[in-house]
């Protein structure tokens, strides 16, 4: 377990899975922020007597502000690294020591969780979102990855720079992952598992049309920012 490392979990509404997420992840890291982004479910009830540092927004401001306050916070505590997954209990905090063995052998590296989009109980959307994100970012990168939309990763908290974006909810994570790529950053796939619960009993914030409008809007602006930034600015920078 690494010392310069540690696990921020945004949540939002997620009270009925947060306390078994936070649990979880405490056996495998010591140092775990809750990003709690406007709740309404008061999940800081769930969360008495563990050992975690929860900060909360007084209004919901989307996932990508959420990471960008424990990003802030994990940075003033003095951590290097941070490792962001999901408090809804999609992402298994059991993967965790694959990211940390992996972080030793690229300790400069940017880490992304590789889920199997064929996995029972995958959301149909899911494999042709994933697909679709995947091209874009070969187009604004000139990397390759088989899961650009995974929240599972591990950043380099010194090389996030201002942490000033143009977007705040869910395609921030995007951004901010193509962001890295335009800084020479090295991108290595974990493989990860993840847990789709059946099609009734699943609770997501995920807005089908004005999400994927969004990142659509977004991937358009990137593709632009590319030939006009990214694409010179990698060439300028050393390997």
């Amino acid at each position: 377990m690494a010392e310069d490392i540690c696990v921020i979990i945004p949540i939002y509404d997620n009270a009925g899975t947060i306390r078994d997420v936070a649990v979880r992840t405490l056996k495998h890291c010591k140092d775990v922020f809750i990003v709690d982004d406007g709740s309404h479910d008061n999940p800081s009830e769930e969360l008495e007597g563990l050992p975690v540092r929860l900060v909360r927004h007084d209004r919901n401001k989307g996932k990508g502000k959420a990471l960008k306050t424990g990003f802030k916070a994990a940075r003033a505590a003095g951590f290097r690294k941070a490792i962001t997954l999901d408090g809804d209990g999609q992402h298994y905090p059991e993967d965790l020591p694959a990211f940390f063995e992996m972080a030793d052998k690229h300790p400069d590296a940017m880490l992304i969780g590789s889920r199997n989009l064929q996995m029972e109980n995958m959301p149909g959307g899911n494999t042709f979102a994933n697909k679709f994100s995947n091209f874009w970012f070969k187009v604004q990168t000139g990397v390759s990855l088989p899961d650009t939309q995974s929240g599972f990763r591990l950043y380099q908290l010194d090389r996030l720079g201002s942490l000033w974006y143009l977007t705040s909810r869910y395609e921030a994570e995007l951004e901010m992952l193509v962001a890295q790529c335009w800084k020479r950053v090295e991108m290595v796939p974990v493989k990860i598992d993840v847990y789709y619960p059946p099609a009734g009993e699943r609770v997501t914030h995920f807005r089908p049309f004005w999400d994927f409008f969004r990142i659509s809007i977004l991937n358009t602006i990137l593709c632009i920012l590319a030939l006009l930034y990214g694409y010179p600015s990698k060439l300028l920078r050393k390997p």
